[in-house]
């Protein structure tokens, strides 16, 4: 696999304009809805959250959320919509995992969409989590299946290949997560590179701390 990054600094301004990836924020959503009853008085925390395609959804119904991304300009976008809804509430961070930066705060909810296959060392990733999952929160991960390395036209910065479910069971016990479930969150169908239309199958892990 490549270990050059993909540059999302560059693709930031147009990222909301894939109808595609809309869809499958608002079908994580609701799978997040149906496993967690947000009531208004959680705080949230978006680990990759783009320009906040997820946050925006679940925004309504939770107390404050914030966005990590090792994209300034994905910040910077996320961060202007916010001001544009008026939501104090909503803040983003820079903050980049894998250069030695550590998340603080405690959330009763951390969720992050379809950024875990971005980052190669998925381990020091989920103990920063559990770190900030508080007592009796939650972790909601949503992530590809496995897919041989057709999901994306371009594989640079992509370090994993989809995921097994059941792996990733086991390394969120072996960090101490408990109440470990997985279900088929989204189904995402588009062409690739090679002209070929395939479907995918798009995960929502959750487990309790």
């Amino acid at each position: 696999m490549s270990i050059v990054r993909r540059d999302f600094d560059k693709e930031a301004a147009l990222w909301d304009e894939n109808t595609t990836r809309l869809k499958l924020a608002s079908d994580i959503a609701n799978s997040i809805f149906a496993e967690m009853d947000l009531d208004g008085t959680q705080n949230v925390l978006d680990f990759g959250c783009g320009t906040g395609l997820l946050t925006f959804y679940l925004q309504p119904n939770a107390r404050s959320v914030t966005g990590i991304d090792s994209s300034h300009k994905m910040i910077e976008i996320f961060e202007n919509k916010a001001t544009a809804l008026g939501l104090n509430c909503v803040s983003g961070k820079c903050l980049n995992v894998e250069n030695g930066d550590r998340i603080t705060g405690s959330y009763q909810l951390v969720m992050s969409s379809m950024a875990f296959h971005h980052v190669k060392d998925i381990r020091l990733l989920l103990e920063q989590l559990y770190d900030v999952t508080a007592s009796g929160g939650m972790l909601c991960i949503a992530d590809l299946d496995s897919d041989n390395g057709q999901f994306h036209d371009d594989n640079m910065g992509i370090f994993h290949f989809g995921f097994e479910r059941q792996k990733l069971v086991a390394l969120l016990t072996e960090i101490g997560f408990c109440g470990i479930k997985h279900k088929t969150a989204a189904t995402v169908t588009k062409t690739g590179a090679d002209g070929e239309t395939r479907s995918f199958t798009v995960f929502l892990v959750s487990a309790k701390k």
